[in-house]
């Protein structure tokens, strides 16, 4: 994402993303409706 410029940061993307550490159990992502990962692996 966009960083503070406060900061120093000259970056200024418009998407930002958090990653989580750990969705081995259960965990699922959706992305424009389609499930691209669970449990612990990407299915694309």
């Amino acid at each position: 994402g966009e960083g503070y410029p406060q900061t120093g940061s000259v970056n200024r993307s418009g998407v930002h993303w958090d990653m989580i550490c750990d969705m081995r159990d259960g965990g699922e992502i959706e992305v424009d409706g389609e499930v691209f990962y669970r449990n612990g692996k990407f299915l694309i």
